[in-house]
């Protein structure tokens, strides 16, 4: 029997995985990103669920695009922050830009746009490319329907 990294994911704590170095990895895994942050019940805001996706997908496809090999996801809930991690085997830097003429390269201009803060640091041969984005700790006043409590769950 297979277990996929989403059934040992029940409480918030880091959770890591390999994606396999090819183009159909990318949704999956990217899809897996989504399901384990649902699964913790991380409170994001409205559309988050979307730019999460949208830049796990990126920093996924960045990985295994430059590398052809493996790299390593990593979903971790810390103080208030909601953190993805890919680490690679490429010593090659993150570029967040490119020509006026190019086709590509235009992935982590989009992950700036959509996350809070994402960065990269080097980890042995290779490096790790990170974005966060912050939990959503206010949830409309269900008594009047307007305004927010702050600190409050959504029912």
């Amino acid at each position: 029997m297979m277990v996929s990294p989403l059934s040992s994911a029940r409480f918030p704590v880091p959770l890591k995985w390999g994606a396999p170095p090819a183009a159909d990895a990318v949704p999956p895994a990217r899809w897996l990103v989504t399901a384990i942050v649902r699964e913790w019940g991380v409170p994001l805001a409205d559309g988050v669920f979307e730019d999460l996706e949208l830049c796990a997908g990126e920093v996924i496809a960045n990985a295994l695009l430059h590398t052809g090999d493996r790299c390593a996801v990593t979903v971790l809930r810390r103080s208030g922050r909601l953190r993805v991690e890919v680490a690679d085997r490429c010593p090659a830097l993150p570029r967040r830009e490119r020509g006026a003429e190019a086709t590509g390269g235009r992935g982590l201009l989009l992950v700036e746009a959509l996350a809070e803060v994402w960065g990269w640091y080097p980890a042995g041969a290779g490096k790790v490319v990170w974005f966060e984005f912050p939990e959503q700790h206010e949830a409309p006043c269900p008594t009047y329907g307007w305004g927010t409590a702050l600190g409050l769950a959504a029912a």
